[in-house]
């Protein structure tokens, strides 16, 4: 048996007044998981522990197999696992967002107005960054180019601090957001002095693009320490996904993390090359379990575009899980799927909230199931409800008699 999970990243959301009151899952044409839906276990899960915070950290360890209470030390040092960052016990590892703030006025008046950059690619923004690890790097402060807008500083002796994402603010003046600590609010003031009048930037300025104009840091915490995912369940994993977040994850897991050509983290990604990486890593590679990230869905809900969050669940749904059924389908192999997102995203705050999500477990070898379509409507409608978000893994694993 063969165990696969897809996970649309925020794909969750309520209903919409432009959709008739239809969530985009709801509004999406989802052929292939309408299809799984009749024949599989739909129900709710709730993935955010109560009183964590409801990001894809927590949400993503608990539907890997890892209780948040117990694993979880922080979203970033997650992230500098996967880029080969070494952490010292006694450092701190933050997030350094390249972010867009307003330009016309003091720092802590500015507006954020964009969490990514209008997306920025690796490669414009290393140069960003290297103008500002050119300034601002010491014995303290190391920085790391981590993939688009996603960086990382590690703060060596460094202090937990609470710090703010910035897009659960999008569109707010950034002063009330702002670190406490001085030395970090110092380094954000002048990274927006190096950045805003960068030749990169002010190209970026002409093309429509929003310019990566300030560094953010969040998302702190210590060096982390999973349990090895083959000794914890006894098989081999694999990841395949674009964000450090969950390579970081796979990496302190010991999982195989597997590398797509042109996968970007957005919505337009390499959607097939994900889906075949899957496939052979189960049938050629010898892994067991393949773990499926799809940030798409995700980036479309903190933009507020419900069109494109439609589009990235569509994508999601014809591009990688059908080309994944078909492929193992034709293999013979048996396999069990589990489709989810990891929160919803919901568009009316453009970020993520701890509500439950509806979930999909499909069985190879089991033609019946008490679902019918698959959206948060169904998903309420079957009655099934399953508080322990970390415990899922065991029942796809087939690890529990529930």
């Amino acid at each position: 048996m063969k165990y696969i999970v897809v996970l649309g990243d925020g794909m969750a959301d309520e209903p919409q007044a432009a959709m008739e009151g239809r969530t985009p899952l709801e509004a999406a044409v989802t052929p292939t998981m309408d299809e799984l839906a009749v024949q599989s276990e739909t129900g709710l899960l709730k993935t955010i522990p109560q009183g964590m915070s409801p990001g894809s950290d927590t949400a993503n360890l608990a539907v890997m197999g890892y209780n948040p209470r117990e694993y979880y030390t922080g979203r970033s040092p997650l992230e500098a696992l996967s880029i080969g960052v070494p952490m010292k016990d006694t450092d701190v590892a933050m997030r350094c967002n390249l972010i867009t703030l307003s330009e016309d006025e003091p720092y802590e008046q500015k507006r954020i107005i964009d969490h990514s950059s209008s997306e920025i690619s690796t490669e414009d923004a290393a140069v960003l960054l290297g103008a500002v690890k050119e300034e601002l790097e010491n014995e303290t402060y190391q920085f790391y180019v981590g993939t688009s807008y996603r960086h990382c500083v590690i703060w060596a002796n460094g202090a937990v601090e609470p710090l703010t994402p910035p897009h659960d603010h999008l569109t707010e003046v950034a002063g009330p957001y702002l670190p406490a600590d001085p030395v970090l609010l110092k380094m954000q003031k002048r990274s927006y002095e190096i950045l805003s009048q960068h030749p990169i930037n002010l190209e970026r300025k002409k093309k429509g693009l929003n310019p990566a104009n300030s560094c953010w840091f969040w998302g702190a915490g210590t060096k982390p320490l999973l349990t090895s995912f083959e000794e914890k369940y006894g098989i081999k994993g694999a990841m395949i996904s674009a964000v450090d977040l969950l390579k970081g994850i796979a990496v302190g897991a010991g999982m195989q993390v597997i590398e797509v050509e042109g996968a970007t983290g957005g919505l337009h990604t390499n959607y097939e090359g994900k889906a075949d990486a899957a496939v052979r890593a189960l049938l050629e590679q010898g892994a067991d379990f393949a773990y499926i990230h799809l940030e798409g869905p995700d980036e479309m809900g903190h933009q507020g575009s419900l069109e494109r969050k439609i589009q990235a669940i569509e994508y999601l749904d014809t591009r990688v899980i059908r080309r994944v059924k078909e492929q193992m389908d034709a293999s013979g192999e048996p396999y069990r799927m589990l489709i989810l997102p990891d929160h919803p995203t919901p568009l009316r705050i453009r970020t993520h909230t701890g509500d439950p999500v509806p979930y999909l477990l499909y069985d190879s070898t089991k033609k019946a199931g008490n679902g019918s379509l698959y959206n948060e409507k169904a998903a309420a409608e079957s009655g099934i409800m399953r508080e322990d978000g970390y415990k899922i893994m065991d029942v796809l694993l087939q690890r529990t008699a529930d």
